[in-house]
């Protein structure tokens, strides 16, 4: 039985989050459902992260089996058909390896999260950034991020909701770069906790602000205690940027050197 992949971009605002829900739109079911309504087969989708309620995908990445085998384009185009209604695009499909595997196969994850750092709110790209009025202090916010790189235990920065068995995790990189009107921040890790990199993001932008020292982060982390975390920035601004694997592939290459997006 074939096995494909597809490199998938949405707009979350519109679903429940990547999994399927009982009595809530998903992403997973639409895309489960336009292949079907091609193929004539159900099929089971599994992704490389499942994504929460409103926030976004640029190269999110899902494998499926069908029973015979399909040109990837022509994969491609007859989702993508079958997802006109919905802010949801296929952007690649292909044939794999018959034991390729989003989730396990995936070596690392990287994060984008957008803030809009203006006095006024975007008319244009609204549900799409964090807007945050006051001038923020990028200089402070890459000091306190430089205190999140490296092997910790991120119970602070762990949804309590989190199902992880181990809150222990490896932060690649994290980087903070003006782009115009908008603070991007961008995050490397083999994985990431339930709401890791919003508790992270919101405790930044209170470092931003002024509120607490850079060497807050640092002593929030060590506590080890969800209860000291900052705000949590919302889920508008978060989009899963790219996927990379031990066969090579990388869902987001082409958008490494590229900003996806940004305010006029």
């Amino acid at each position: 039985m074939p096995r494909y992949r597809l490199t998938v971009e949405y707009d979350g605002r519109s679903f429940a989050g990547w999994q399927r829900q009982d009595n809530a739109p998903s992403v997973q079911d639409t895309i489960e459902k336009a292949i079907q309504a091609f193929s004539g087969q159900k099929v089971t989708l599994f992704c490389a992260g499942r994504t929460d309620s409103g926030v976004h995908a640029l190269a999110q990445v899902a494998h499926f089996d069908l029973d015979r085998e399909w040109l990837g384009e022509k994969i491609q185009r007859a989702t993508n058909a079958h997802l006109h209604k919905f802010p949801i695009v296929i952007r690649a499909a292909e044939e794999v390896e018959p034991d390729f595997d989003a989730r396990f196969w995936a070596l690392e994850r990287r994060y984008l999260y957008r803030l809009l750092n203006r006095p006024c709110p975007t008319a244009l790209d609204r549900g799409r950034s964090w807007h945050i009025y006051k001038p923020l202090d990028i200089e402070a916010m890459r000091a306190g991020a430089a205190h999140l790189i490296g092997f910790h235990d991120f119970t602070t920065f762990r949804a309590s909701s989190c199902q992880a068995k181990d809150p222990a995790k490896t932060l690649d990189e994290i980087t903070i770069d003006r782009e115009r009107d908008e603070i991007h921040f961008r995050f490397r890790s083999r994985s990431f906790l339930h709401r890791q990199v919003r508790s992270m993001v919101g405790s930044l932008k209170q470092v931003g602000e002024g509120k607490f020292p850079p060497e807050w982060i640092a002593d929030i982390l060590a506590a080890r205690n969800r209860r000291v975390c900052g705000v949590v920035a919302p889920s508008e601004g978060l989009y899963l940027s790219g996927v990379r694997y031990c066969n090579g592939f990388d869902s987001g290459q082409d958008l490494l050197s590229q900003v996806p997006f940004y305010s006029e």
